[in-house]
């Protein structure tokens, strides 16, 4: 690996969501989230100087649960709330869990949710190395929540958004709350590991004293085996990978459709995830959200009813298929640090188009691997679609450009390395 000398590591991860072997081991359905943990997990306990464990919240726990798989140990912990930091509950979980395993490095990947500040404050304390991993940040996220919707829509509610005050509004506040603690997370760690631009950016004007360490992530396995064929896909069709809230800029999606539809009368829009807009039965119309209103009125209005295809859930395998059948995939984001959604995207090659936002201009480089519009703008979203639409040559070109300047961010091998060398210097540095 081209280190001085080896060095056995006890490393813990924290993650947001259980690793599908622990939700094998929970019996439980496997999320179909978090590819990129899947991935760097198996590569790094694959490591025979490592010996991995990973911690995430779980409901239900009183404090925490072990569970053995066949190379890592999982810890699921009872998920800390922001009265639990207030009186400054639960740390003795993380400090059970700590002296159990007596790590040498502690790796919080992600700092959305008040465990990443808890976890921080008990290694602090307990004098664990500990480096955070940026993913999205909330604390940044919660300023761009709007995404351009009327008043109406943002401060309206539904039932369910009023019982659980997730209207876009109550999203933000939520975001707001969490990002407090998203700050003090940063202010108080010594290592952060990013990969853009932004990330890097935010995370050094928070804590100027902070080491940061670059490092890309590593995409899900069967993205891997697949590449993009113009031949086999179906023509005008465009995949968006999520729009159940307003900061993945589905309706921006739906406005760029009725420019597109004059030129390309055959385009269809596929959606992934639930569909937001069902209202078939009393439970639907329950659950739905006031954004899901807001955008099932717009299909509406813009007479899209047969050209706005919801997916539903899709595993692995389904999303990958989905991608490769798709003639266009579009991150119309209102901000994303470095969305994997696009890194899928570009190693299978499938010609994309993507708003200028956040980390997206270090993965993409505009008219050569991509796309890249002003994320308000969907005229030009519309326009740089149907560039696509229209030439084939073009496409190709960028298909092929965008696969080859991912299968260098995406590098297995090179990302382990790079993980592994960050974990050393940090073990070295006093």
């Amino acid at each position: 690996m081209g280190f001085e000398r080896r060095l056995e590591m006890k490393v813990l991860w924290v993650v947001n969501i259980p690793l599908p072997e622990a939700s094998i081991l929970m019996n439980e359905k496997i999320l179909p989230v978090g590819g990129w943990l899947v991935s760097s997990s198996k590569d790094l306990s694959m490591q025979k100087d490592i010996e991995l464990s990973v911690a995430f919240p779980k409901k239900g726990i009183k404090d925490f649960i072990e569970l053995k798989g066949e190379k890592i140990s999982y810890y699921a912990f009872r998920p800390v709330k922001f009265s639990d930091i207030e009186f400054n509950k639960n740390n003795s979980i993380f400090e059970d869990i700590i002296n159990k395993i007596q790590p040498d490095i502690v790796h919080i990947h992600g700092t959305e949710f008040p465990h990443a500040f808890s976890m921080v404050n008990v290694c602090n304390k307990k004098k664990i190395k500990v480096v955070i991993s940026i993913q999205g940040l909330v604390s940044v996220i919660e300023k761009h929540m709007y995404a351009n919707l009327p008043f109406k829509v943002v401060y309206g509610a539904t039932i369910r958004n009023l019982l659980r005050k997730d209207n876009v509004v109550g999203l933000r506040r939520s975001f707001i709350k969490r990002g407090k603690y998203e700050i003090e997370a940063i202010k108080n760690v010594k290592y952060i590991i990013g990969r853009t631009t932004f990330d890097k950016a935010y995370t050094l004007q928070i804590n100027p004293n902070s080491k940061y360490y670059f490092c890309n992530e590593t995409l899900r396995d069967e993205f891997y085996k697949h590449q993009w064929n113009i031949n086999n896909c179906e023509r005008y069709s465009i995949f968006l990978s999520q729009g159940n809230y307003p900061i993945k800029g589905l309706h921006y999606v739906l406005e760029a459709m009725p420019i597109i539809l004059k030129r390309f009368p055959k385009a269809k829009l596929y959606v992934g995830g639930n569909d937001i807009t069902k209202s078939d039965t009393l439970k639907d119309r329950l659950l739905m959200t006031y954004y899901g209103k807001y955008i099932k009125k717009l299909i509406s209005n813009l007479n899209l009813k047969d050209k706005v295809i919801f997916t539903g859930p899709l595993d692995e395998k389904e999303m990958c298929e989905r991608y490769l059948k798709s003639h266009v995939f579009v991150c119309p984001s209102s901000i994303e640090n470095s969305p994997n959604s696009l890194g899928e995207a570009m190693i299978l090659g499938v010609p994309s188009v993507a708003s200028y936002v956040g980390g997206i201009p270090d993965m993409l480089e505009h008219s050569k691997e991509g796309f890249l519009y002003q994320s308000d703008a969907p005229y030009m979203l519309a326009h740089y679609m149907c560039e696509i639409f229209e030439n084939d040559d073009l496409a190709l070109r960028l298909s092929e450009n965008a696969r080859q300047r991912a299968l260098k961010i995406y590098n297995r091998d090179e990302n382990l390395k790079q993980l592994l060398e960050i974990y050393y210097n940090i073990l070295r540095t006093n």
